[in-house]
């Protein structure tokens, strides 16, 4: 501890590892709240936080300066994680909808196969035998699934990225980083991101990498908040079915 201590006090001589904790509580309540409002009413919001606190301490006690990413960004990595951890310890989410995303992206994927491009609502809609309102309804119902996902960034020190990776995992599935090597995983979702539609992409690219709100997008768009939480969903449904279709083709020739 007085090692990782005193490599921290290069950066940071004034602040005592319990100075630095309190510094960085404000951080995990955000990151826990952010978290907590994408998913369901039943999870405790105190849970998140504490399991963020010991997450933070995890990053006090690992920091490693010489590595020259910034402790900030380090920290929100770890804090993540422990509360990812704690969600899939407490399983959140209700099977029936875990089974609704599994429909919506097989439907994806089949019609893409098909199309040789990303469906259209309706297309969907119509796939999936139901009506354009039910679509509707079930894109609103799976927005948690989307967020919830496996801990871990590609890279700590690309957080942006590392969101969108993130909400990409099924936390029932393996990580891709066990697949894919890094280089790849980040060449995968950069081709995946340019083959949506324009809207989708340009959704995906304010929302993750500008980090604007729904409302913010939805105000530059010209559209409402609800229409840009749709397009975001089905954007993020249509990479959720590439990626899967690309590691399952990987881990069975591995």
């Amino acid at each position: 501890m007085r090692a990782v201590l005193s490599r921290m006090k290069e950066y940071s001589p004034q602040m005592s590892r319990e100075d630095l904790i309190l510094e960085y509580i404000p951080l995990v309540k955000y990151l826990a709240q952010r978290i907590a409002s994408r998913l369901p009413q039943n999870v405790e919001l105190e849970d998140l936080i504490n399991a963020g606190v010991i997450g933070l301490i995890d990053a006090v006690e690992k920091y490693d300066p010489s590595k020259r990413i910034k402790f900030r960004t380090y920290a929100e990595f770890r804090i993540k994680g422990a509360i990812f951890d704690e969600l899939r310890s407490q399983d959140v989410l209700p099977r029936s909808w875990r089974q609704k995303i599994k429909e919506l992206e097989e439907a994806y994927l089949r019609l893409e196969q098909r199309l040789g491009r990303t469906p259209t609502e309706e297309e969907v809609a119509e796939e999936m035998h139901i009506s354009i309102e039910e679509f509707h309804q079930s894109l609103k119902e799976v927005r948690s699934i989307n967020f919830l996902s496996m801990d871990g960034l590609i890279d700590p020190t690309c957080a942006d990225k590392g969101r969108l990776r993130d909400i990409l995992m099924d936390p029932e599935e393996k990580d891709p980083l066990e697949v894919l090597g890094l280089a790849e995983l980040r060449e995968i979702l950069a081709k995946a991101i340019d083959e949506l539609p324009e809207r989708h992409r340009l959704v995906v690219a304010l929302y993750y990498y500008e980090e604007l709100t729904m409302k913010e997008i939805a105000e530059v768009l010209g559209v409402s908040e609800s229409r840009i939480s749709q397009i975001h969903s089905q954007a993020i449904l249509s990479l959720r079915a590439k990626l899967k279709k690309v590691l399952g083709r990987d881990a069975e020739g591995r």
